[in-house]
């Protein structure tokens, strides 16, 4: 589904917004904006949620806790109830289905930037060696790999595959040979020849792992040496791996240390990323009464997360993404936290902030007869 995706709804997109400005930078901003706008709906329903439940949480636990308490000896009657408090205030996983649903869409859009034209496309494929008494006992099993959208200009692109007509295992001394070619059948070198900058797009091929039991030529030739496992990797060029956008040296360039250097791009990739997302969290606060462990995660998560991040190997055109999709996802907190709550809610809100139902948490023992999260009126 994701490749689907990508294929049918968000290259088009790209390749429209591409047309308007020749900038994939641009391009890669447009896309992210639309995509958000078109799943605002979704969102909305989750962030709208988070927040009802952020004010209702402390009252339905105590609310739960009573009725737990009151109708414990009749089961049936105990969940009549919490169906009814769960009618009053929702379900806390509410929120869960738009973020669900939306989610391929996001993991394509995600695939999308990390693929061709923004960066580098391997096929990476698994090989057994079997000895050749082994070989004749196994039933071929023809292999295909997922296939990955290869632009050759910014007007011409097609899905190419690896296939492996007799599959994945071979063996000792054997030959075979991976083909690349397009879902239509057609030779992958066959229709570069078409292109005058074909040849540019034609792929690397390694021995990434097993260099003892297998080799390979620059045709896609494998040669088996011993039984063993063994994982062969082509790599076609990204067209705009190495192109710029604003203070990013290359779109396709992965790593924030490279070669005992510090690329300063991708870290002020990384640091807006942080910052946004400790906006998004800032704003999805406001209004709400204090709470310092909420507060406290607030700041450490952006932190850990930024952290990651810096050392997780994705390409400077996913950042972009990432930043953009944050500042997208403030915006939308921001809009929303304007919205006007439910009476009820309000109501719960209004005490809340006026100190009315602060909740705390009971030491007392079974002799007191205050049940869990109720407030302690005592002065």
């Amino acid at each position: 589904m994701i490749g689907f995706i990508s294929e049918k709804l968000l290259i088009p997109i790209l390749d429209f917004f591409y047309g308007l400005v020749p900038s994939y930078g641009l391009a890669i901003v447009a896309l992210t904006v639309v995509i958000r706008i078109a799943l605002f709906p979704l969102s909305a329903g989750s962030i709208r949620s988070a927040r009802r439940m952020k004010i209702a949480q402390p009252v339905m636990q105590k609310r739960q806790a009573e009725i737990k308490s009151k109708f414990s000896s009749d089961p049936k009657k105990q969940q009549e109830e919490l169906g009814k408090l769960m009618n009053e205030f929702g379900s806390p996983l509410a929120g869960c289905l738009p973020l669900i649903v939306q989610m391929p869409v996001l993991f394509a859009l995600f695939a999308t930037l990390r693929g061709s034209p923004f960066a580098d496309v391997p096929y990476n494929i698994n090989l057994k060696v079997l000895p050749q008494d082994q070989i004749a006992a196994i039933d071929p099993k023809p292999y295909k790999s997922p296939r990955h959208s290869i632009f050759v200009t910014e007007k011409s692109h097609f899905p190419v595959i690896a296939t492996l007509p007799n599959g994945t295992k071979l063996g000792s001394e054997e030959s075979v040979k991976i083909n690349l070619q397009t879902t239509n059948g057609n030779n992958y070198s066959e229709v570069l020849s078409k292109y005058d900058n074909g040849s540019r797009f034609l792929p690397t091929w390694t021995v990434s792992k097993g260099s003892e039991n297998i080799k390979v030529s620059q045709d896609g030739l494998v040669t088996a040496i011993k039984p063993g496992d063994a994982t062969i990797e082509a790599k076609i060029p990204g067209l705009a791996a190495k192109s710029g956008f604003l203070f990013i040296k290359a779109l396709g360039q992965v790593g924030f240390y490279v070669d005992g250097s510090i690329n300063w791009d991708i870290a002020t990739l990384v640091g807006a990323f942080g910052l946004t997302l400790l906006l998004s969290q800032v704003l999805s606060s406001q209004g709400m009464p204090s709470n310092a462990q909420q507060s406290t995660a607030n700041k450490i998560t952006p932190v850990m997360i930024t952290g990651m991040f810096l050392f997780f190997p994705l390409p400077a055109g996913v950042l972009l993404y990432m930043v953009v999709a944050n500042i997208f996802q403030a915006f939308q907190t921001f809009l929303l936290n304007k919205e006007a709550l439910p009476a009820n809610l309000q109501k719960i809100l209004d005490d809340q902030l006026t100190g009315k139902n602060k909740v705390i948490p009971s030491t007392a023992n079974i002799s007191d007869k205050r049940l869990p999260f109720e407030p302690n009126n005592k002065k």
